[in-house]
Parts: C-alpha cells; sequence; structure tokens
C-alpha cells in the first residue's frame, strides 16, 4: 500500500504522542533534567513540534546547527495533541479548505495553532513523496504545552549522533533499527479535515 500523501506518524502509546524540538543547551538540559521547559523557554512565542524524528534531524542537521544543539523528545498528552489539531489552521491558504484567502487570514490570525505538511525525509535526509505534520503553537496553544500536556523531556541528542554516525558509515541497516517506531497515529474522523487539502 503505498504512504498516504498526509498522515501523521509518530511514536505513540495510548494516551501520549511524542515529538520533537531543538535547542540551545542552555533551554534543552534543563528541560530534559527537570521534564519541565525551564523559566528561559519563551511562552509567549511561536513554538514547532514535530511527530518525525528524522524531519527533526533535517531541521536540526542531525543536532549540529547553531542553536538547535540539543534535542528533545517531548511525550505530551493526546488529549492536548488533538486540542492543538482541532484549535489549528493551515498555515498557507489551500483553495478548498477556506472560501478565500481574506477568510484564512482572519482564521490564522485567530488560531492559537498552525500546521505545515513538509516533506518527509529518508535516512539521508532526502526528500520522500510523502508530508510529515509540523504543528506551531502560540498563545493557549504554548501555554498548555508547557503547562499542561507534557507528560516528560528527554535529550535524545545522543540518539541522533549515533544514527548519523551509523549512516555515515554506510550501516544504514543499523541506523533505521535505531530509529523511534513511527506508526501512523489513531486520528478520530474528521480531526484533519481542516487542515489538509
Amino acid at each position: 500500500m503505498p504512504e498516504p500523501t498526509y498522515r501523521i506518524r509518530a511514536l505513540h502509546t495510548a494516551s501520549t504522542v511524542t515529538v520533537y524540538q531543538a535547542y540551545t543547551p542552555g533551554i534543552g538540559l534543563p528541560a530534559a533534567r527537570t521534564g519541565r521547559f525551564p523559566a528561559a523557554w519563551k511562552r509567549d512565542r511561536m513554538t514547532w513540534i514535530k511527530p518525525s524524528f528524522l524531519w527533526m534531524m533535517y531541521r536540526c542537521g542531525w543536532a549540529t546547527k547553531e542553536g538547535q544543539e540539543t534535542v528533545l523528545a517531548v511525550e505530551i498528552t493526546r488529549e492536548g495533541f488533538a486540542w492543538a489539531l482541532e484549535h489549528a489552521c493551515p498555515a498557507q491558504y489551500e483553495r478548498g479548505l477556506h472560501p478565500d484567502s481574506a477568510t484564512w487570514r482572519r482564521a490564522l490570525k485567530r488560531a492559537p495553532a498552525r500546521v505545515q505538511w513538509d516533506p518527509e525525509r529518508d535516512l539521508s535526509l532526502r526528500p520522500l513523496p510523502h508530508r510529515s505534520l509540523q504543528l506551531g503553537l502560540t498563545g493557549e496553544a504554548a501555554h498548555r504545552y508547557a503547562d499542561e500536556w507534557t507528560v516528560s523531556i528527554r535529550d535524545v541528542t545522543p540518539l541522533a549522533h549515533e544514527i548519523r554516525a551509523r549512516v555515515r558509515d554506510g550501516d544504514v541497516d543499523g541506523a533505521r533499527r535505531l530509529l523511534p517506531a513511527e506508526r501512523p497515529y489513531p486520528e478520530p474522523d474528521g480531526l484533519l479535515d481542516h487542515l489538509r487539502p
């Protein structure tokens, strides 16, 4: 079966979903140590969470880009994840999801969350034909994410470095075995209807 173009794939349990973010060590290490975002983490800024480990690796360059040297796996409640998706607006105007671009702009301005669908990546960080969800949180959604939805925070930077080293050494199968077990996310009917073309 071909992979659907727009589908959430994630590491998840019956009650949680894992998303990834990359930060400076000054934010990432205290967050992983305490399981909470530190005071330096700005709740009034847009923050983007990514259920795809490999898309996070593409974005942060395997934890080598400046300001993104610490990769966090943030386990959040499925209820919180669903709330963010229900209250999200597409980050770009998509014909058919809104009557016109002016209506979309008004919806985007009010929404506490926004969604982008970017090409998923393979182990060489090349784009794949199907898309990966990026979820931007601001305002109420960012506060809820940091203060209510977060169940645990782990530093997965060593994992990123180990997978990258195996890919670089040609051990693609070994690298693949280390990847988080991301499976199709069991989205309730209609959850993404307003977010995908």
